[in-house]
């Protein structure tokens, strides 16, 4: 297992973090305070090709690696989280489905032009009645002779307003007797008649991105939309948060280390009793422990990526490093706050951005308390292997480097 990154890890690296920098950080603290997403992030990102930075070339992406896609996440969410949902939406829940287990016909019609950054992918899991809890989605999808009606209302979808397409998962067996075994996915064009969509405000944090929801009234559905087989929905759902989960944590991983930067340079600068505050034990305390998260969180990502590019199953693994970076990112936030004392408390300094924006990552993608049941079933043997989910195809570098 080599974590070594290559002179082209380097590059998208260094490409990404000058984006984020040059020309979303200096804008980013009016847009959280303005609740709006910028309007040049989705098309510098498409332009730069970061939507489809792991996604094959003959499906219109950049062909790089998984371990790519978790740099692209760390540098994001170390300017703002916004940036990094983008990815978790549009790719880690959307477009790696469309790859996994989309048609040729499927990929052609949705994956290419998502890819491209010519259509922006979001996904439709979550209800108002229906979280963790996805067997309680009440959505229905009815068979007719042209296809499928969806009728229902998702809540809490990222990019709701901005996207092109959903992945949405509705139940098609109502009468199924594991409510999990009735669910099916479909790809769903939002402009379909009997779709309305709006954004949710009043939000904590993630202020500066796309947040909101999605209804379906009679929305017609040709059968050709369906993604996998009926009664999948449930196996491709949890495909599709195995990977939105992978960047999730490599973005928590950037918010750990934007928080002790920020501590580190205010520590540098603050006086008080006559000396730097970085002096300090306690304030030093803080600062080492935010390295020591920084480095575990970095090395639990890595090492998903690393068995994503071997086409390992590791929703285990996905799962340790969310939810350990993500509570992680809450404590160095928080610990940053305080290092900064009053300043902290102000959106004068990124830190209470960065608190805020934290928070999210604790719930969405499987709350902290979902991946400790998560991990526990593991330790304790009680999680089978009855679910077992194709994963995604392994990264292969000859033919990367013949593409490129």
């Amino acid at each position: 297992m080599d974590f070594a990154l290559s002179d082209e890890h380097r590059m998208v690296q260094q490409m990404v973090k000058g984006f984020a920098q040059k020309e979303v950080y200096p804008i980013i603290k009016e847009q959280d305070r303005k609740q709006e997403m910028a309007p040049l992030i989705l098309p510098r990102m498409a332009e730069l090709g970061i939507l489809g930075i792991c996604i094959p070339v003959r499906y219109g992406g950049q062909g790089m690696d998984y371990l790519s896609l978790g740099l692209v996440c760390e540098e994001l969410e170390a300017v703002d989280s916004t940036l990094r949902v983008v990815m978790s939406v549009h790719m880690g829940l959307n477009s790696l489905a469309l790859l996994q287990w989309g048609s040729e016909e499927q990929k052609e019609e949705f994956l290419i032009p998502q890819a491209k950054g010519e259509r922006i992918g979001c996904f439709g899991l979550t209800e108002p009645g229906a979280g963790s809890d996805v067997a309680a989605i009440v959505s229905t999808a009815k068979r007719n002779d042209d296809g499928y009606i969806i009728n229902g209302e998702k809540m809490w979808i990222s990019l709701a307003t901005k996207a092109d397409h959903a992945l949405v998962v509705a139940r098609t067996n109502p009468e199924a007797a594991d409510p999990h075994e009735g669910l099916s996915a479909f790809m769903v064009e939002l402009d379909r008649p009997g779709v309305t969509r709006g954004d949710i405000h009043g939000k904590l944090g993630v202020r500066a991105g796309s947040t909101g929801w999605l209804a379906f009234q009679d929305v017609a559905v040709p059968r050709e939309n369906r993604l996998g087989e009926e009664g999948e929905g449930f196996k491709i759902a949890m495909s599709c948060l195995d990977n939105g989960r992978y960047t999730v944590a490599a973005g928590a991983t950037g918010l750990i280390r934007a928080s002790l930067e920020a501590s580190v340079k205010y520590a540098q600068e603050r006086q008080a009793f006559g000396r730097e505050i970085g002096k300090f034990q306690l304030v030093q305390q803080k600062i080492a422990h935010m390295v020591k998260s920084y480095e575990a969180a970095r090395l639990l990502y890595l090492r998903a990526g690393w068995m994503k590019n071997q086409g390992l199953r590791n929703t285990r693994e996905t799962s340790l490093a969310k939810w350990f970076a993500t509570d992680a990112s809450f404590e160095a936030a928080s610990e940053a706050i305080q290092i900064h004392g009053a300043y902290g408390y102000s959106d004068e300094y990124d830190v209470e951005r960065y608190l805020r924006n934290a928070k999210g990552g604790i719930i969405y993608e499987g709350t902290s308390e979902i991946h400790q049941l998560m991990q526990a079933g593991y330790a304790l043997d009680y999680r089978g292997d009855a679910q077992l989910r194709c994963e995604l195809p392994a990264f292969d570098r000859d033919s990367w480097q013949k593409e490129h």
